[in-house]
C-alpha cells in the first residue's frame, strides 16, 4: 500500500487525528494494512508485543484461556479501536489473545514508530489514557454484573452492552452467537440458549431477521 494512501488512512482514525504531515509521514513509514479472514488469531496472549492494531472495519473478539483450554470473552472490538497499546507502554507480554469474528481490516503500527508519537504528542496519550479507563470501566461493569446478577441479568446485559438505539427502539443489529455469549458471562451454551428462548417466549425480545434483535425495555428489569 502506497505511503501516501496509508496516511491518508491514518488521518480518518480518532487517535491520530492531531498528527501533523511529519508526524503522519512518521507513522506511515512504520504501517501496513492488513486483512484477515474470519476465525484468525492475531495476536496470542503471552507472546511480546511489536505493534498495534487499529481496526477499520470487522469485529474481533478479546479472550483468555485456561490451562484445561476454557475460554473467557473479555471484550468485542469493533472498528476504530485499539488493540495492543498496553503491551507497547509497559513492554509486557500480551495478556490476551485477539481472534476475527468476521472479515476484518487492520492498520499495523510497530513499536518503535508508536513510542515515538506518542513520546512527542501529548493529545495521543490522553487519548490512550482515556480509551485505557473506559475499559477499566467496563471491566468494573463486568466484575458487578458477574457477582450480582444471575444468568437472566448477564444475558440481558450484554444483549443491552451490544444494541443500537434505531427509532426509538434497541437493536442488536451484529449476530451474536450463543457461544460467544456463554463465554463473556461464564455459562454454559446450553443454558445461555435456554435463557434466550425465555426471553424470546415472554416477549422480552424478538428477532427480525439475519441475526437482528429487537429489544423490548422490560428486558431492563433484568438488571434490578
Amino acid at each position: 500500500m502506497a505511503h501516501e494512501d496509508i496516511k491518508a488512512f491514518l488521518k480518518r482514525v480518532p487517535l491520530f487525528s492531531s498528527l501533523g504531515e511529519r508526524q503522519l509521514d512518521t507513522l506511515a513509514a512504520g504501517t501496513v494494512r492488513r486483512s484477515f479472514a474470519r476465525g484468525r488469531l492475531i495476536v496470542a496472549e503471552g507472546e511480546a508485543s511489536q505493534s498495534l492494531y487499529i481496526l477499520l472495519s470487522g469485529r474481533a473478539k478479546v479472550q483468555r484461556s485456561d490451562s484445561e483450554g476454557k475460554e473467557v470473552i473479555l471484550a468485542i472490538v469493533g472498528a476504530g479501536e485499539c488493540i495492543g497499546e498496553m503491551s507497547l507502554i509497559d513492554d509486557a507480554p500480551r495478556s490476551a489473545s485477539v481472534v476475527t469474528l468476521e472479515s476484518c481490516y487492520f492498520m499495523a503500527i510497530n513499536k518503535d514508530s508508536f513510542k515515538e508519537i506518542l513520546a512527542e504528542n501529548h493529545d495521543i496519550s490522553l487519548k490512550i489514557m482515556k480509551g485505557l479507563v473506559k475499559r477499566l470501566r467496563e471491566a468494573d461493569k463486568k466484575i458487578e454484573t458477574l457477582a450480582l446478577l444471575d444468568v437472566y441479568g448477564r444475558v440481558a446485559r450484554v444483549l443491552l452492552d451490544f444494541s443500537e438505539e434505531v427509532n426509538g427502539e434497541r437493536i442488536v443489529k451484529s449476530k451474536l452467537p450463543r457461544q460467544e455469549i456463554a463465554k463473556m458471562i461464564g455459562a454454559s451454551r446450553e443454558m445461555v440458549s435456554r435463557v434466550m428462548k425465555v426471553l424470546e417466549v415472554d416477549g422480552y425480545i424478538v428477532p427480525t431477521g439475519e441475526g437482528r434483535l429487537l429489544l423490548r425495555e422490560k428486558l431492563g428489569t433484568y438488571l434490578h
